[in-house]
């Protein structure tokens, strides 16, 4: 089992997931935060509107698969 989010993000994480189930009903989402420097400085945490983690897993591997297979995009969208 992953640990649990680090209690300094616990509320804001919580927050962030209720207002993205209310604005985005019926879809999943996930989402993960990480220290500036990335995963090697510190942990990333996790919250997702899934109950089944092995959905997520297949919902990142999936946009995982996509954002390699695509060539780097510049600009704004």
């Amino acid at each position: 089992m992953a640990d649990p989010i680090q209690p300094q993000h616990v509320f804001a994480m919580n927050v962030f997931a209720a207002a993205l189930s209310e604005h985005f009903p019926g879809c999943t989402f996930i989402l993960l935060i990480a220290p500036p420097e990335g995963p090697a400085g510190g942990r990333v945490n996790y919250i997702s509107n899934s109950s089944d983690r092995r959905d997520s897993i297949a919902l990142m591997k999936e946009w995982i698969a996509r954002a390699e297979g695509q060539p780097a995009v510049t600009g704004h969208g």
